[in-house]
C-alpha cells in the first residue's frame, strides 16, 4: 500500500475573497461563451502571450469550484481519488474524533489496512462511507418528518 497522502490545502483567510470571486467570475464568463468541452482552454498571464498556460476544460472546472468556495471564505483541499490518509486525516474528513473512527474501522464499517502498526485508509472508502452516512441521516429525517406529519404535528 501507498504511502499516507493528505493532499493540498487551502485554508480559509489564505487567499483574498475578492481576487478569488474577480478570478470566478472571469472563468465562469470564459466557460459560458466557450462551450466546447473537449477543448482545452489556453490561459494567458497578465505579462503577456509569450508563454501560455494550456489546462484540459475539466481542470479549469474543478479551479472555478475552488475559487468559489474560496470567494465564499472557505478553505478547499484537493485529493488524489486514490490517496490512502491517515487515521486522523480520515477522522477530519469525517468531522468525528480520532477514537471514534478507530471504533468505525474495528466495527468493519470502513475497510482499513495495516501499514506496521498503523492503520491506512483509501481516500474513496472515506467518502463512500461519508455518503452512506449522510444517505442514512437524510432517510431518518424523512422519516421522523412523515411521522410528524402522520400525528398533524406540522
Amino acid at each position: 500500500m501507498a504511502a499516507a497522502t493528505e493532499g493540498r490545502k487551502i485554508a480559509p483567510g489564505t487567499v483574498d475573497a475578492q481576487s478569488a470571486e474577480r478570478a470566478l467570475r472571469r472563468i465562469r464568463d470564459y466557460l459560458a461563451h466557450n462551450t466546447d468541452a473537449s477543448t482545452d482552454i489556453t490561459i494567458l498571464g497578465e505579462v503577456g502571450p509569450d508563454d501560455p498556460l494550456v489546462l484540459p476544460r475539466p481542470t479549469v472546472e474543478m479551479f472555478a469550484a475552488m475559487l468559489a468556495a474560496l470567494a465564499n471564505g472557505q478553505g478547499v483541499q484537493v485529493m488524489p481519488v486514490n490517496a490512502i490518509v491517515s487515521t486522523q486525516v480520515a477522522a477530519d474528513m469525517l468531522n468525528v474524533s480520532r477514537p471514534y473512527l478507530i471504533g468505525l474501522l474495528e466495527k468493519g464499517d470502513i475497510p482499513f489496512e495495516r501499514v506496521g502498526r498503523h492503520r491506512r485508509i483509501k481516500f474513496n472508502d472515506v467518502m463512500e462511507y461519508k455518503r452512506r452516512d449522510d444517505r442514512e441521516r437524510k432517510d431518518a429525517a424523512d422519516s421522523l418528518t412523515a411521522f410528524d406529519e402522520e400525528l398533524g404535528l406540522l
